[in-house]
């Protein structure tokens, strides 16, 4: 996929999730996660190709100027929304689908205890609620709800939704919504 087509895709999205976004402009230059997400996929261009140290000064560049902290070996599908994007860390080896929105303060994070893939991986239309910790490798099926402040650490099935410390599902909506 090109870059001007994600680009134009992540704008349309916001577009379509935020009322108060009131121009395509002013998302593209006023939307932290937009930048960050740009920089990222730079960066992880660069990671790909080896060039670790240009992969991450280009990483801290983006956590400098947006907050947002994204890894450049993590994979990010397209149409992620990060709402308010202060503070959220996107660990190495986490995957993100398509279509995900997180929130501030948002961690997708290892345990310390794992070693290769050791952060999460978020199926489509996943959404993490204010400052969520996510931890390990699991996963969280497709249209997932987890919870503001919630802690992860177990897998979550699909169309479910997780809440509490530890989290726990507290229900299964229908996958349609």
């Amino acid at each position: 996929m090109s870059l001007i087509r994600d680009i134009s895709y992540n704008i349309t999205r916001t577009m379509e999730y935020d009322p108060a976004a009131h121009s395509r402009l002013e998302v593209l230059l006023l939307y932290p996660h937009i930048k960050a997400l740009l920089l990222h996929r730079l960066s992880h261009f660069y990671y790909r190709h080896h060039l670790f140290f240009l992969a991450r000064l280009n990483s801290n560049i983006g956590r400098f100027w947006t907050g947002i902290e994204i890894h450049p070996g993590a994979t990010i599908g397209r149409g992620l929304i990060i709402d308010h994007g202060m503070g959220v860390v996107i660990g190495e080896t986490a995957v993100v689908g398509d279509d995900c929105l997180i929130y501030h303060g948002v961690t997708l994070g290892g345990t310390g205890k794992e070693h290769c893939k050791r952060h999460p991986t978020l199926g489509n239309k996943v959404m993490v609620g204010s400052g969520a910790k996510i931890l390990g490798n699991i996963t969280l099926g497709d249209r997932v709800q987890v919870g503001a402040n919630a802690v992860v650490m177990k897998n979550v099935p699909a169309d479910c939704t997780a809440v509490g410390i530890p989290a726990r599902i507290i229900e299964k909506h229908p996958s349609g919504m």
